[in-house]
């Protein structure tokens, strides 16, 4: 059903605000972790898409491809119908919470979270 109304032009209105609006939080701690991640010399960015962008296009380059993640993560959620939109957003939500804390603690210590927890 929810694909039909995508066909038609208009979107399935998302029931998880709450959730979307932690994402859109996560979602700018990470794009901020992750333009740093081009300003230190200690880190690297790993997603091969924001290196991509940044080589074309500089550090806005990075800012374009966390705007395209995030464009991606809304219009899916929109096209899903309740209550998968949720449950996307949620995992979406618990994902970007790892790769925030995990960028923070890089930039913080220098080192990535799997070596501060294993070694």
């Amino acid at each position: 059903m929810a694909v039909e109304t995508f066909r038609k032009g208009s979107l399935d209105p998302p029931n998880s605000v709450g959730l979307r609006a932690a994402f859109l939080v996560l979602w700018a701690i990470d794009a901020i972790a992750a333009t740093l991640f081009f300003l230190v010399p200690y880190a690297t960015e790993l997603n091969p898409v924001t290196v991509l962008f940044y080589q074309l296009f500089g550090l806005p380059g990075v800012l374009l491809a966390a705007l395209c993640y995030a464009a991606a993560v809304v219009l899916i959620g929109h096209v899903l119908s309740d209550p998968m939109d949720v449950r996307f957003i949620g995992i979406v939500v618990v994902l970007y919470t790892l790769f925030a804390v995990n960028n923070i603690l890089l930039l913080l210590f220098r080192e990535p979270v799997v070596e501060m927890l294993f070694l």
